[in-house]
């Protein structure tokens, strides 16, 4: 089907042709006519496949549809709006997308910007680790589209700022992620304030029961779409898997990125602190590279981004998972994953970052030891084995600079390394928003995974890294940093330094055994009032 058969709007076809789309993806083709006739859907294709704009375009087109006609209306014209346009569509209405990611939330916006580039149609991305002002202001002055993650809409919901009840159509993006990310309660608070007669579409290269039974459960009936029940990635990515030992896993990184030389390429890794190590050992041997994970701020997160897709020579991404979900870069050509993600759905995301746009691309995954339970369990969900690569003698490096074997903080010269001032407010460590109020029981982040039945939230193995450390000792809180009102008893039987001592009932009663500090400290003062009374009355 081409666009031009669609019989759209004139400013929204010019907009679709000048970003020159003439024939729609299968997700569109199937999507568009049914979202036009204000129909509920539930939409799985895989990432990369044009799901943005399989409902930006005919939402847009419902809202120009419902705007006063200019001019004579011809009756095939009439007909059109009968069908397609919202009914008594008001100035203070607009569509709600929501979306697990601050990344992907500037993707879809992009998209609104291009595509209403003609018509005046506006959108406003709102999420997290960003000031309120700017989007405060843009909700006040009203715009067609809100996309938002939902913490952050949440907050301005409670602060009286956005009116759910304006909600003509609600859209979930990613919708599987929100709910492996936690976003269970929030779609449910948000989906009971918004009216139950509005447009419900649910977009995602996975769909899940809970998915379709949150659907369900607040009235929507939609038209399920599937362009690949068998299939849950995409063709145009060809995947492979290299079986080698930790100790060999950055040779073969640097060995890849030389045979293949690619254009743009993404490098994930399960955990936030080995991803500037990994940015350092490539810069190291030569290879620019950067580095993205939730402990850069929002605004570093911003700028890596814009500068790993400008053309430079800074062609290399390292990242978390946290960019699987979000990114949109068409010439990604190449992916490596340095270890494989827990949860099958995680593989899916990241080599969809390439082979985007119906253009070819390559996903090779270096698996250890450790990676062997997470493969079993991918190819159970692709439902076939993973091809096997290997690398001649030839091809692999032999000289190079070692892996750094701690985190030592790197960033790339090109950014602005400064953190800001000590004890300024700024985006949280764990990559989320800040919260204020209270509201429903939810994660306070959109940036990472918690953990939930399908496996443990990607960047959790730096926990692990330190216990490994300690000998598998968990680190309990710094004495001088909790008071005891009673008996302190030895943490699995591993902490004999800390004696017991019993709880005092009297001023005048000691301690046995050997006194701390903050014992020391309140004795004395205890002493003092008892002698200040006895002076006052002797």
């Amino acid at each position: 089907m081409k666009f031009s058969e669609l019989n759209l709007d004139s400013q929204l076809y010019s907009a679709i042709h000048s970003m020159n789309y003439e024939d729609c993806t299968p997700v569109q083709s199937q999507a568009i006519p049914v979202i036009l006739e204000g129909k509920d859907v539930a939409g799985l294709a895989q990432t990369g496949t044009g799901k943005t704009a399989a409902f930006v375009i005919p939402l847009m087109e419902r809202i120009l549809r419902a705007r006063p006609a200019a001019g004579d209306v011809t009756e095939e014209q009439k007909a059109v709006i009968e069908k397609r346009a919202f009914k008594d569509w008001k100035p203070q209405n607009f569509v709600l997308v929501l979306v697990p990611t601050r990344e992907l939330a500037e993707q879809v916006q992009d998209n609104i910007l291009k595509l209403g580039e003609h018509s005046g149609l506006k959108g406003f991305a709102i999420y997290g680790g960003t000031g309120y002002d700017k989007q405060k202001d843009a909700l006040k002055n009203g715009v067609e589209f809100i996309v938002a993650t939902p913490g952050r809409l949440i907050d301005l919901y409670k602060e009286h700022l956005v009116d759910l009840k304006q909600v003509r159509a609600i859209v979930f993006d990613e919708a599987d992620r929100m709910f492996d990310m936690g976003f269970k309660d929030d779609m449910k608070y948000i989906l009971q304030r918004v009216p139950r007669e509005r447009q419900f579409l649910v977009f995602s290269a996975t769909l899940n029961f809970d998915v379709l039974n949150t659907a369900y459960q607040f009235g929507s009936e939609p038209v399920e779409i599937n362009i690949s029940r068998d299939q849950a990635k995409a063709e145009n990515v060809k995947d492979q898997i290299f079986h080698v030992g930790s100790d060999e896993k950055p040779q073969h990184l640097l060995s890849l990125l030389k045979v293949n030389n690619p254009k743009q390429a993404i490098i994930f890794t399960n955990f936030k602190l080995s991803v500037e190590k990994i940015a350092k050992f490539l810069v190291d041997n030569g290879v620019p590279a950067m580095a993205i994970s939730s402990l850069l701020t929002q605004a570093q997160r911003n700028r890596v981004i814009e500068q790993f897709k400008a053309e430079n020579n800074m062609n290399i991404l390292v990242a978390t998972d946290v960019a699987a979900r979000g990114l949109d870069i068409k010439g990604v050509d190449l992916v490596i994953n340095y270890e494989l993600p827990m949860d099958s759905e995680s593989y899916v995301h990241r080599i969809g970052r390439t082979g985007r746009a119906g253009t070819t691309g390559h996903a090779y995954s270096l698996v250890g030891d450790k990676d062997i339970e997470s493969l079993a369990r991918i190819e159970e969900y692709l439902k076939h084995k993973i091809e096997v690569g290997y690398l001649e003698n030839d091809q692999l490096i032999q000289e190079f600079k070692p892996m750094p074997r701690h985190h030592e903080g790197h960033y790339p010269k090109s950014l602005d390394r400064a953190r800001g001032p000590r004890g300024e407010r700024g985006e949280r460590q764990g990559g989320g928003e800040r919260r204020s109020g209270g509201g429903p029981n939810r994660p306070r982040r959109d940036g990472e995974q918690r953990r939930h039945d399908k496996g443990p939230r990607p960047e959790r193995g730096e926990r692990d890294q330190h216990k490994s450390a300690q000998g598998g000792q968990n680190r309990g809180p710094r004495p001088e940093h909790k008071k005891h009102d009673g008996p302190r008893k030895p943490q699995h039987g591993k902490r004999p330094e800390h004696k017991k001592h019993e709880h005092r009932k009297g001023p005048h009663q000691h301690h046995q055994g050997k006194k701390t500090p903050a014992v020391v400290a309140q004795k004395s003062l205890g002493q003092k009032i008892s002698g200040f009374f006895k002076r006052l009355f002797s």
